[in-house]
């Protein structure tokens, strides 16, 4: 398996621009071997909390069927950020697009206070992904969440992906936290941020990978958009920017 996490930039609010970019993104992946990509939280809207009742769709939504078409003809799997409409309110969720298969959801379920106003917890229809069922997804805040890794340890995963959206005040305990998981669970950790600006605040890209002792694998830059590949047979990664 070759695990991807993308450090993307969003246009605030512009859906149809940011899904342009995320196909870039996903062939750059797919040409360096990737089939499973994975993008920063809320990525195709960009972390616009004040904008999601406005912004937030149903799963079956068409504007995202280019992601299953990527799917089914390339054989991949792509998650990308998207506020959803579900019965209770508006979630932060990721889209998950298999491989002729139904869409599935990863759905935040522990919000930060800030968040409350705007979304409400969620009900994921997916939980471990791989071949192996041994990769856990988590967005942003639930890396920071004690009971979440412990869920996804005891559910048998070995390797934790967080999907988020850092800013430069907060990237540097975000990095210790994630170094912290893969030393205490040894799991391997891939961590995809955003770079721009979101919600008012810079993003702090950094986007990495830590093998299963907590040592950092590979690492992007504060500000480049671009990809990081991981082995799991081969255990090595990859940096390419676009």
């Amino acid at each position: 398996m070759k695990l991807c996490v993308a450090q993307a930039k969003a246009i605030k609010g512009d859906i149809r621009s940011n899904i342009e970019n995320h196909k870039k993104i996903i062939d750059l992946a797919i040409s360096h071997g990737a089939d499973t990509i994975i993008f920063p939280e809320l990525s195709v809207t960009g972390y616009e909390p004040t904008l999601a009742h406005e912004l937030a769709i149903a799963v079956n939504d068409g504007c995202l069927n280019d992601f299953q078409h990527i799917s089914n003809t390339q054989k991949v799997t792509i998650g990308v950020g998207m506020p959803l409409k579900v019965d209770a309110g508006i979630t932060i969720s990721m889209v998950l697009f298999q491989p002729g298969q139904e869409r599935n959801v990863y759905a935040k379920k522990y919000l930060h206070a800030d968040e409350d106003p705007y979304f409400v917890s969620g009900q994921s229809t997916v939980s471990l992904l791989g071949e192996e069922r041994d990769v856990a997804l988590a967005i942003c805040y639930e890396l920071s969440v004690p009971e979440h890794v412990e869920d996804a340890y005891k559910c048998g995963a070995e390797i934790y992906v967080a999907s988020a959206v850092k800013s430069i005040g907060g990237i540097d305990k975000a990095v210790a936290r994630l170094t912290e998981i893969s030393e205490q669970y040894e799991m391997t950790v891939l961590f995809a941020n955003a770079v721009g600006e979101s919600d008012g605040f810079e993003c702090a890209g950094r986007s990495a990978i830590w093998d299963n002792a907590g040592v950092l694998v590979e690492q992007l830059d504060a500000t480049s958009e671009g990809i990081l590949v991981f082995d799991t047979r081969t255990r090595q990664a990859l940096a390419v920017t676009l």
